[in-house]
């Protein structure tokens, strides 16, 4: 996967302070962990420990650990790659309540320790949407600068993603993360997201620790040609055809999320082709100074009289 270059200096001290505090985590989580992967394999049939490939740093994958909440056949029914949801029908009992709770997310812990993860940044995407993602969104490169995070700004302010307009807010607040990366900031969103394990922590509670945000709607908005001049006509086309998809993509039936992205895509390139034609000739009409006419229809054309004898 190719990542545009970015001037972005990914600070020396956050590597340090994150394997060290995973460590210090890892320690006493060791026997919880391991309660609960004989709890999912007594339960339901499968290995405990979920494995899954996703996107990193610069573009580069990784396996990610998780303890397995899911059955193991949840994508393997012809509904294809699918994000999760809250109620998802997919989810075992068990893993219902460590979803519920962040546990499943423990193991990570070990992500952190080889260094493929970070205690705080944005969560990581699987391939499969990440292609997708950047033909639609086109600040999305901007969440590959950095190591992915176990918990992140956007995750404590926004619920789990279920549409492309979700999906847009969380790249919004991950822009503001890497923009204002410091070890305070790191320090007060891990100690939200501990108080997340007991309740989930309020807007006083994110006011207090300054790390309450908004986006603005501007942002939420499907670019259009005026306001993002540089996209190509194939992704402004597919910006155009994501509206038409009104519910979130984890509750469209018969389809999984992945699939439905792949469809608006596959639309929207159909409409490429007019969108590049008509700027080409509008372009073509301003260069030489005049209005480009569109062609009159054939039927309605007039014939030329006939000369007299």
């Amino acid at each position: 996967m190719v990542v545009p270059k970015s001037r972005f200096q990914y600070p020396a001290w956050k590597t340090y302070v994150d394997r060290l505090v995973a460590l210090l985590l890892l320690l006493p989580s060791l026997p919880l962990i391991a309660l609960l992967l004989l709890l999912v394999r007594s339960t339901s049939p499968g290995p405990g420990l979920f494995r899954q490939t996703r996107v990193g740093k610069h573009g580069r994958t990784f396996t990610l650990y998780k303890i397995r909440t899911m059955r193991i056949d949840a994508e393997t029914a012809g509904t294809g790659p699918q994000w999760a949801r809250q109620g998802d029908p997919r989810a075992t009992p068990l893993g219902r309540w460590l979803r519920a709770g962040h546990l499943d997310e423990l193991p990570q812990l070990f992500n952190v320790l080889k260094g493929e993860m970070s205690l705080v940044g944005p969560r990581p995407e699987r391939p499969e949407f990440v292609d997708v993602l950047r033909e639609c969104i086109p600040d999305y490169h901007r969440r590959l600068e950095v190591l992915p995070g176990i918990t992140g700004l956007a995750q404590i302010n926004l619920p789990p993603d279920t549409d492309l307009e979700s999906v847009r807010r969380k790249v919004f607040m991950d822009s503001l993360y890497i923009e204002s990366l410091a070890l305070g900031l790191d320090l007060r969103l891990l100690f939200c997201t501990a108080i997340a394990f007991i309740c989930p922590p309020g807007q006083r509670l994110l006011r207090l620790l300054r790390l309450y945000r908004t986006v603005p709607p501007s942002r939420t908005c499907p670019p259009t040609a005026a306001a993002a001049p540089s996209l190509s006509p194939s992704s402004l086309a597919f910006a155009s055809a994501l509206p038409a998809v009104s519910r979130p993509l984890s509750d469209q039936p018969g389809q999984g999320s992945l699939a439905l992205l792949k469809l608006a895509a596959a639309g929207a390139d159909s409409v490429a082709g007019s969108v590049a034609g008509s700027a080409s000739s509008a372009a073509s009409g301003a260069g030489s100074g005049r209005a480009t006419v569109p062609p009159t229809p054939s039927a309605h054309r007039r014939r030329p009289r006939a000369k007299p004898r």
